[in-house]
């Protein structure tokens, strides 16, 4: 059994930085893990790095490796998951780790893929010192990965756009734009890097939203899914329209009308009957199916107030991207982002966790945590 090591801060160090290069990886690199790689060589220095960045492709170890050469002999090598252990779309990164002549591993997270897991120990076991070492950041960036591992759900991501007073919407609907354009062009970057794009078809019918990435390098064209219990997609909205370029899967109950769900697949969209709860659509199983049949491992939420709210209320979101923009509508009928909680005491509320704040031109982009509810089945 591998315990967790201290480390110096000089392995924190290096190990924060492998968490850096891994991001690199996001849209390419999914549903594999995000994996940064640094080697320094005898004496401490770096001569090699590498990220993981297209599923399929070479992993982050052997990439550093193959740019650390033989200056990698007696060296370190810092990697933020547990290197990999068997033999999938390229040979293990274990068996390059011991070609090397590494002397000492190091790693963060350790791997729970049943197949890929139990790399430490083989390294152990052919002399190489291994130490897992606790780091924050490499946590962060493997979060998606390891909640599909443990949960079979991917990892929802809920964004939007939001004055200081905390609405979406004018009292009438009117929402373009609340927040600027630098905002806008990364939230298609990010549409550009996940593998579906979810929303509800209350949002469809008031927007008429593509839901594409454009204007910038997409890495992946994402999955538009459209939450729609009764099949009631406009044919003509954009979506539709463009679903035999970029997919598109209906969401509906299995009592939804026969005749609009033909008329749906005519234009090429996938539309997927239940599961259900109760006379609801099961949006919990209904994500497990897609993350299983599609490989889904990032979903980004862009949805009205009805559709947020259930998600969260059956915790399928576990961060919220909030575009903070410097506006007040001061009206009490403006629209808020959620609803349907009626909390009485502040501690009663739903408790986020901070994780970041960056400034894009006027606007803040707040990212949150959802932490998971304790109560909530897999």
């Amino acid at each position: 059994m591998l315990t967790m090591a201290k480390g110096t801060a000089a392995d924190r160090y290096w190990l924060e930085r492998t968490s850096l290069l891994a991001i690199r990886g996001h849209g390419g690199a999914e549903p594999n893990p995000l994996v940064g790689c640094i080697v320094l060589d005898e004496q401490g220095c770096f001569v090699g790095s590498g990220a993981h960045r297209q599923c399929g492709g070479a992993h982050a170890e052997v990439l550093a490796l193959q740019m650390a050469g033989e200056r990698a002999a007696g060296g370190t090598l810092y990697v933020t998951l547990e290197p990999c252990s068997h033999h999938g779309r390229t040979p293990p990164c274990c068996e390059a780790v011991l070609a090397s002549g590494i002397r000492r591993v190091v790693f963060s997270i350790q791997d729970p893929h049943a197949l890929a897991g139990g790399g430490a120990e083989i390294l152990r076991a052919n002399g190489i010192e291994v130490e897992q070492i606790d780091c924050p950041a490499c946590h962060d960036v493997l979060l998606p990965f390891l909640w599909r591992c443990r949960t079979g759900l991917p990892w929802i991501t809920a964004k939007w756009a939001q004055s200081l007073d905390g609405r979406i919407a004018t009292r009438s609907g009117h929402s373009q734009w609340i927040s600027g354009s630098r905002s806008r062009s990364l939230v298609h970057r990010e549409r550009g890097r996940v593998d579906a794009i979810l929303t509800g078809i209350g949002t469809v019918q008031k927007d008429d939203p593509q839901l594409t990435a454009r204007n910038v390098r997409v890495r992946r064209t994402a999955i538009r899914i459209v939450v729609d219990p009764r099949a009631e997609l406009p044919p003509d909205s954009k979506i539709a329209q463009t679903a035999s370029d970029i997919p598109v899967i209906v969401l509906c109950l299995p009592s939804a009308d026969s005749t609009r769900i033909e008329r749906l697949k005519q234009l090429g969209i996938d539309v997927h009957q239940g599961p259900t709860a109760g006379t609801q659509l099961d949006l919990r199983q209904c994500m497990v199916s897609l993350a299983d049949e599609r490989s889904l491992s990032q979903v980004l939420v862009e949805a009205g107030p009805g559709l947020l709210s259930s998600m969260l209320d059956q915790d399928l979101v576990r961060e919220c991207a909030v575009f903070i923009a410097p506006l007040l509508l001061a009206d009490a009928q403006a629209i808020p982002p959620v609803h349907g909680e009626s909390p009485l005491l502040i501690k009663d509320g739903r408790q986020l966790q901070f994780r970041s704040c960056h400034r894009y031109e006027d606007d803040l982009l707040v990212r949150y945590g959802v932490p998971e509810r304790p109560n909530s089945s897999p």
